[in-house]
């Protein structure tokens, strides 16, 4: 009976930091996860946003191609007779508390790309898409560009 006494205490303690530990591994791959999920919502969501400023871009009036003056055009273009939406909503940035979007601007002050202003590195290093080339061994989320660039003509 004596050799019992203060076993359950060290026992109890000895659950509780193993316990602990668990938890703590559990929580490391969890946000892992997460943060994967949401890196690839920014690519997604850069692609709807890209697509949609290309699609401005094609369909200006004119002779004259320009990039939009935000990125709330895309939402409404009254450029032309009709409303034309290029994008159906304007989309957050994933990788930020706030959801804004760091701009990218052409030599006249239009949109021609956004990019995350997450300082935060990332999970995704290489294996990127011949578009995404540029991105491979980037210290930072905010290095990553996402920019429309319109292809050459070349005369036949």
């Amino acid at each position: 009976m004596n050799g019992d006494k203060g076993f359950t205490y060290p026992a109890a303690l000895l659950l509780i930091i193993v316990v602990s530990v668990s938890l703590m591994v559990v929580q490391k791959q969890w946000s892992t996860i997460m943060k994967r999920d949401r890196e690839k919502e920014l690519f997604f969501r850069t692609s709807q946003i890209i697509q949609a400023i290309e699609s401005y871009y094609q369909n200006s009036p004119g002779g004259s191609r320009q990039y939009p003056r935000s990125l709330k055009v895309l939402l409404k273009d009254n450029r032309l007779p009709g409303l034309k939406r290029h994008l159906r909503k304007l989309f957050k940035d994933p990788m930020t508390e706030d959801g804004d979007w760091g701009i990218v601007y052409d030599g006249k002050g239009r949109v021609k790309g956004i990019f995350s202003r997450s300082q935060d590195e990332p999970i995704k290093k290489a294996g990127f898409p011949k578009a995404y080339k540029s991105f491979e061994n980037k210290k930072k989320y905010s290095e990553w560009k996402f920019v429309y660039e319109p292809k050459k003509e070349t005369a036949s």
